[in-house]
């Protein structure tokens, strides 16, 4: 699986998380310490993103890294891969 998949489904992930706790982009950034446009460029799963931004946003959503196997993308994940890039 490649890099841009995995980023794109941990931002898509991150994206989830924040809803489910009623956060804004705003409110997360405030949380995590970082500017509105850094939450927005993580959700996205952008590769120029450091980890440490990706880190600073998910700790302030309680969550952390944790590796699992890799498995293949969905259509509508591809289709949305294909729609962005």
């Amino acid at each position: 699986m490649d890099a841009e998949t995995l980023l794109a489904r941990f931002g898509k992930s991150l994206r989830e998380a924040r809803k489910r706790r009623g956060l804004t982009q705003a409110q997360l950034a405030a949380l995590a310490g970082v500017p509105r446009l850094k939450v927005i460029q993580v959700e996205r799963g952008e590769a120029s993103v450091s980890i440490g931004a990706y880190a600073e946003v998910a700790a302030a959503l309680g969550l952390e890294f944790t590796p699992v196997p890799a498995r293949r993308p969905t259509l509508d994940e591809v289709a949305e891969l294909l729609a962005n890039g």
